[in-house]
């Protein structure tokens, strides 16, 4: 038989290796929060980029900002899903949406949501219901597997139960995929009707109020990018460098602009 002075012992081991989930912060006080097991934790420190530094993706950021706005202030609003080409601003954006419109006044705060999180969110729902506030719901790069049940779940958030969503919270999901399940047929669905199974998938996307595409970008867009960051920082342009930069990686976008100038800062000894 084990004695208490061991069992105590292990009791504490157990504790150390599985440690309480940090408290919950409170939805009013801070810019941005992690949702995570549960509880709403402040984040250490929101910095998204100004806006006026995403180029490329003006029409995006226009109806994207105008969506944010009237939820901030409480007026009806649209779910968003941003699609397409990695690297080209959609995650950027949302949160510099947000980072804009608190730069200005307004009351809205941005709660990031991990994918296979999506069955939580009525709890989290419960929690900021009541507050005087706006909530920009971000699921950062979702994309569901063949047979997985987020689909449901997410439809489900979309249109609301029996209980309506609050209307301070809406959801802005990015996705490389514009239909965010994969199109691929497995075995049961091959059973029924094909036509039938692809159209309810496209219905998912079709639940989105807001449905914005973003898509690879032509040199000059590029340059634009990298001229537009450089002028911000104050770090010189060489456009022949950064175009040697995007071909030593095979591609052009925002995200590839921005490592670019990430290492340019790095040479003039200067911080981002």
């Amino acid at each position: 038989m084990t004695d208490p002075a061991t069992l105590t012992r292990i009791a504490a081991a157990l504790e150390r290796m599985a440690p309480p989930p940090p408290p919950a912060a409170d939805p009013a006080a801070h810019p941005a929060y992690v949702w995570r097991e549960g509880v709403l934790v402040a984040t250490r420190a929101f910095r998204p980029l100004a806006l006026d530094l995403l180029t490329g993706v003006e029409a995006q950021k226009a109806a994207i900002l105008q969506n944010a706005a009237r939820l901030a202030d409480r007026l009806p609003a649209h779910d968003v899903l941003l699609w397409g080409a990695r690297g080209t601003g959609k995650s950027s954006l949302v949160k510099s949406v947000v980072g804009a419109l608190q730069a200005g006044g307004r009351d809205i705060a941005l709660v990031e949501v991990a994918p296979d999180a999506l069955h939580t969110l009525p709890h989290l729902f419960d929690l900021i219901a009541d507050s005087p506030r706006a909530f920009a719901l971000f699921v950062d790069d979702l994309g569901f597997e063949e047979g997985s049940a987020g689909p449901r779940t997410l439809r489900s958030l979309l249109e609301g139960g029996a209980e309506a969503r609050p209307d301070n919270a809406r959801l802005h999901v990015t996705a490389n995929r514009r239909h965010i399940v994969s199109r691929e047929f497995g075995e049961e669905d091959r059973a029924v009707n094909a036509r039938d199974v692809m159209d309810d998938r496209l219905a998912l996307a079709d639940r989105f109020g807001l449905s914005i595409g973003f898509h690879n970008v032509d040199q000059p867009t590029y340059l634009a990018m990298v001229e537009a960051y450089a002028r911000k920082l104050g770090l010189p342009f060489d456009g022949a460098d950064a175009v040697s930069w995007a071909t030593g990686r095979g591609a052009r976008s925002g995200r590839v602009a921005w490592h670019y100038v990430v290492e340019l800062a790095g040479r003039e000894g200067k911080r981002v």
